[in-house]
């Protein structure tokens, strides 16, 4: 039976590591709870998309979010490829991850990390499809790029001007470096 377990858990987990420049960050994907956004994530890495991109978006005492391509020609590709809603059948807890949205159906490549429990966020519809789980402190380091305003940079200009532009408007925000997978802890 703990070897059927153990299977069951490794066919529906995985583990990814987030280089930054604060540290690395680990996050566990468990695809049974929210598949379709487990699937995006896993193509997403897969394609390299994470890499060299910026933590754009700091709320403090609520959420870290990235997901923006550093390279605008990537963005023309994923930026209307949206995936339906998964239903939400994990609260949205401190360490869990979620896809940021525009509204019912609207998922793209956009994640946040949940700094705190905002369990208000799951009547919303924001379905968790990871958590972290190796690395939390990292996130807590992780720079704002805009303090005092909660919706982070300029993310159109973020989208179609890329790394430079960010670089040249906000000098210290934290990059990805590297995405890989990794045995989970």
């Amino acid at each position: 039976m703990l070897a059927l377990l153990t299977l069951i858990q490794f066919v529906f987990t995985f583990c990814v590591d987030f280089k930054t420049q604060v540290g690395q960050i680990t996050v566990q994907v468990n695809e049974t709870w929210a598949p379709l956004g487990a699937q995006r994530f896993k193509t997403l890495v897969d394609q390299k998309f994470y890499e060299d991109s910026a933590f754009f978006r700091v709320v403090p005492n609520f959420v870290v979010q990235f997901g923006i391509s550093g390279y605008p020609k990537i963005n023309e590709i994923w930026g209307n490829n949206t995936i339906p809603d998964d239903p939400v059948l994990v609260s949205n807890l401190k360490g869990t991850v979620s896809y940021a949205t525009a509204g019912p159906n609207t998922r793209t490549t956009e994640l946040f990390i949940n700094t705190v429990d905002n369990p208000r966020l799951d009547a919303s519809g924001f379905a968790p499809f990871a958590k972290v789980v190796k690395g939390f402190e990292h996130v807590n380091q992780i720079v704002n790029p805009t303090p005092g305003n909660k919706m982070g940079i300029d993310q159109d200009k973020y989208s179609s001007f890329g790394n430079r532009w960010i670089r040249a408007h906000y000098p210290n925000v934290t990059f990805i470096q590297h995405v890989k997978y990794v045995k989970c802890p």
